[in-house]
């Protein structure tokens, strides 16, 4: 009884919040800001028992956390509430960047600070519902939900261009949508229109009927829907405009859970729904994945915005998650999975970092920087700390998803490959390829960093920045502190990824031959 309703609780604790604040005098900006800070806090502290409740040698869906009513019986939409470990990590990542965010936005939003701070409550409830969801139907609610307070985000506290990065922005996600909703019916109708739940759907793989010629078409609206949101290559050019132009909490956001909504419908419903598509252009994904990694890599390395910079450098980092998780091997996918969380992470705090010394400066230019070091050494220290875990430094977690997702992508067979002018790619060299991202992230973060930090303090608007205060500590403390957990003992994520990858391996690869399906879905001290 103890998880009876706890993820509804979750997830509306923050509507909650933000209803209370409409309460609240306009006037009292530090009030409202502590507030909406504490409600974040306690939505992270609620989500706590997730995690360490957790039961591991759960495969599927949490029993114990299913919430199942009537919803919109004449359609047979419910309003289904479930996790697995997959969705139950997206979820403790949303929260721990969700309270980051509102402790980040103290000082750096001055106007209209109570509708800032709704906007970013209703935003944190649209994020959980989706990896909650699974009700198709009440998913896609969700999804389209996370779309309003984002815009406003962008579009009323971002930079010079902010109307612009916002249009573009919803237009791209509303196109991607629209695709997924028609590829959302298609499934609903072939079932026989009785019921949006996932986990029926999830079952098709195992109906002939369900052929890969009924597939292809759903398969491709599926796939834009999820690939605008990654956002995969070539459909990543609005990320660096709202990226730059969103407020610093707005890209954390952005950057660490949004994100993850693409990579989280891959995993959720293109691979286990549609395992004979996937399959059937496994070549053309991995193409685009390689692409993104070194294309975001490349294009971050001529950068002169120090935002636009990490915001090119997601593009190609979530394509090395994209990499694992087409691998369709458990060491890609759990590496994928992984790096999610890690890109969150890592990523998140670099934005945080920009957004740090913007309001000291005002600036994003990186040649207006130099020699910072002398005057800011925590933000210094802090800042190399985020530089290493996002190129994949050991120790710290951006090494250990990198080496998950290679180890995944050298085991893909020789038989996946792409032929272009007579040229065969496939095998290593996909993974050889992906090598080529890890060395420009390292040269392009680097470089930022050499930079930025080190050299003369030779303009004068830098030589009396004041360093870190106890709350700007406060909010990147937290992201170091779980940059090392993973990296030192990933273990326990690891052990929760286990059984759900293994279950996922099995629905895609149903056809692959049963040896190695049975090795993917054996306890690893069996294989």
């Amino acid at each position: 009884m103890l998880f009876k309703g706890l993820l509804s609780l979750v997830c509306y604790i923050p509507l909650a919040g933000a209803l209370i604040l409409l309460f609240f005098p306009k006037e009292k900006t530090g009030a409202i800001a502590k507030f909406a800070t504490l409600v974040g806090l306690i939505d992270f502290i609620v989500s706590l028992p997730l995690y360490f409740a957790w039961n591991s040698n759960l495969a599927g869906f949490d029993p114990r956390l299913i919430e199942d009513s009537p919803w919109i019986p004449s359609i047979g939409a419910r309003y289904i509430f479930g996790v697995d470990g997959i969705s139950m990590l997206l979820i403790m990542l949303t929260t721990v960047l969700g309270f980051v965010a509102l402790l980040s936005s103290w000082t750096a939003i001055k106007e209209r600070v109570k509708e800032y701070y709704v906007f970013l409550l209703l935003l944190q409830v649209g994020m959980l519902g989706v990896f909650m969801s699974l009700d198709f139907f009440l998913f896609y609610v969700f999804w389209e939900v996370m779309l309003v307070p984002m815009y406003f985000l962008i579009g009323i506290w971002g930079g010079h261009n902010r109307l612009y990065a916002a249009i573009k922005f919803f237009l791209y996600t509303l196109l991607g949508s629209v695709l997924m909703l028609l590829g959302i019916l298609a499934i609903y109708f072939y079932h026989g229109a009785t019921t949006f739940d996932i986990r029926e759907f999830h079952n098709l793989s195992m109906d002939p009927n369900w052929t890969l010629e009924v597939q292809k078409w759903i398969f491709w609206a599926l796939f834009v829907g999820f690939a605008i949101k990654v956002p995969m290559f070539p459909f990543h050019t609005w990320l660096p405009d709202a990226h730059t132009e969103a407020p610093t909490a707005g890209s954390v956001i952005l950057a660490g859970v949004l994100l993850k909504m693409g990579t989280y419908g891959f995993v959720r419903f293109s691979l286990p729904i549609l395992p004979d598509a996937t399959k059937h252009y496994l070549p053309y994904m991995l193409a685009l994945c390689v692409i993104g990694i070194v294309y975001g890599a490349m294009v971050a390395m001529v950068q002169k915005d120090w935002k636009k910079l990490v915001a090119y450098s997601s593009v190609s980092h979530l394509g090395f998650c994209m990499l694992g998780i087409f691998a369709l091997n458990v060491n890609g996918l759990n590496g994928g999975i992984l790096q999610m969380i890690n890109h969150g992470i890592s990523t998140g705090a670099l934005f945080l970092i920009v957004g740090l010394v913007y309001e000291r400066r005002h600036t994003r230019l990186i040649s207006e920087y130099g020699g910072i070091s002398k005057v800011m050494p925590v933000f210094a220290v802090m800042f190399m700390i985020m530089t290493m875990s996002s190129i994949g430094l050991p120790a710290l977690n951006g090494f250990i998803g990198e080496f998950t997702i290679l180890s995944g992508a050298y085991q893909i067979p020789d038989s996946v490959a792409l032929e272009i002018f007579g040229l065969r790619f496939g095998g290593v060299f996909w993974a050889t390829a992906a090598v080529t991202g890890i060395v420009l992230g390292a040269a392009y973060m680097l470089w930022l960093y050499q930079r930025t930090m080190w050299g003369k303090l030779d303009n004068p608007e830098n030589q009396n920045l004041k360093d870190l205060n106890l709350r700007e500590i406060m909010t990147l403390a937290p992201l170091i502190l779980l940059a090392f957990w993973i990296g030192l003992y990933p273990k326990p994520l690891f052990r929760v990824l286990e059984k759900p990858v293994a279950r996922l391996v099995q629905q895609v690869n149903h056809q692959w031959g049963g040896e190695a399906v049975a090795r993917a879905a054996a306890p690893q001290g069996e294989r």
